[in-house]
């Protein structure tokens, strides 16, 4: 039986943190296969992951697969370079993009989709120090007013008894 939706591997929370996201891609993933048995059993890391485009290709480097646990010689290596596959006009965009200035191509999330495995990746501008400060308050207080209403509809519900 063929899996169906999509089924999150890893996410690299830091990202949204440490960029400001422009734009999302969803790519392909050139996998072994041990690296794949190693990914259905949810086992990977984004941490230090990051994407380049070298001679008009894409490349994801620095992701953690460890390897497969039943695998024999044929076990992959856990940190190796793996080619990302989008169409030959977003690989064309990206690198106006990213030759542009100031502009990355960091790894958001892995998962699987309809039992392929995808990586989506961002096109990024690094935040400075202050900005990180402003989104962290503007996140604040904008969990304290959630807070405010919900307090205040507890508080009308016990009224209306």
């Amino acid at each position: 039986m063929k899996e169906q939706g999509r089924k999150v591997i890893a996410q690299n929370r830091r990202a949204r943190h440490d960029y400001a996201i422009l734009e999302e891609f969803e790519a392909g993933v050139a996998l072994k296969g041990t690296e794949v048995k190693s990914l259905r059993l949810g086992r990977a890391s984004l941490v230090d992951a990051f994407a380049t485009i070298d001679d008009g290709e894409i490349f994801l480097r620095n992701l953690h697969i460890p390897e497969y646990v039943r695998g024999s010689w044929t076990n992959h290596e856990p940190r190796r370079t793996r080619k990302l596959l989008l169409h030959r006009g977003e690989i064309d965009r990206l690198m106006g993009k990213t030759r542009e200035g100031g502009l990355t191509l960091v790894p958001l999330s892995l998962y699987f989709n309809d039992g392929k495995v995808k990586c989506e990746i961002a096109l990024a501008k690094g935040k400075k120090d202050y900005d990180k400060r402003q989104d962290l308050a503007k996140k604040d207080a904008q969990r304290e007013m959630a807070r405010a209403v919900g307090r205040a509809a507890k508080g009308r519900a016990r009224e209306l008894r």
